[in-house]
C-alpha cells in the first residue's frame, strides 16, 4: 500500500504489441512529481473486452474492464524523475484500444 501522496504529475508509456486475439503490453510509469513515490497502483479502464492473462514486474487485478496495477517488492520506489518498467499479457476479441486514462495513487497521468 502506498506510504506516500502520489507525486503531482507522473506519465505512462503504453507499448504494446498485438497479434490476432493476444497482446503484451510494456508499461513505463515515470515519476514527474517532487516527492518519491513509496508504493504505487496504477489503474485503468478498458474500452473493450480485453483481459489480462498474466504479468510481470507488477501484480495485476481485474474485475470487468477495470485493472490495477500494484508494485513488486522490489520496485515500489520510484524517484522524482525516476521510472520503473512492467508488463503484462492478455486476451481480446475486436479491437484491442490503449485506455483512455490512466491514474496513479488517484492522480491522473499524462500519456506519453
Amino acid at each position: 500500500m502506498p506510504t506516500t501522496p502520489a507525486p503531482a504529475t507522473c506519465a505512462v508509456k503504453w507499448e504494446p504489441n498485438s497479434w490476432s486475439t493476444g497482446f503484451t503490453i510494456n508499461v513505463t510509469l515515470t515519476n514527474r512529481g517532487t516527492a518519491t513515490v513509496n508504493g504505487w497502483t496504477l489503474t485503468w479502464t478498458w474500452p473493450g473486452n480485453q483481459q489480462v492473462t498474466g504479468y510481470w514486474s507488477s501484480v495485476i487485478t481485474q474485475s470487468g474492464t477495470a485493472v490495477t496495477a500494484r508494485n513488486a517488492a522490489w520496485n515500489a520506489t520510484i524517484a522524482p524523475g525516476g521510472s520503473t518498467t512492467f508488463g503484462f499479457q492478455g486476451t481480446y476479441s475486436g479491437t484491442n484500444a490503449r485506455p483512455a486514462a490512466f491514474s496513479l495513487n488517484g492522480v491522473a497521468c499524462a500519456v506519453s
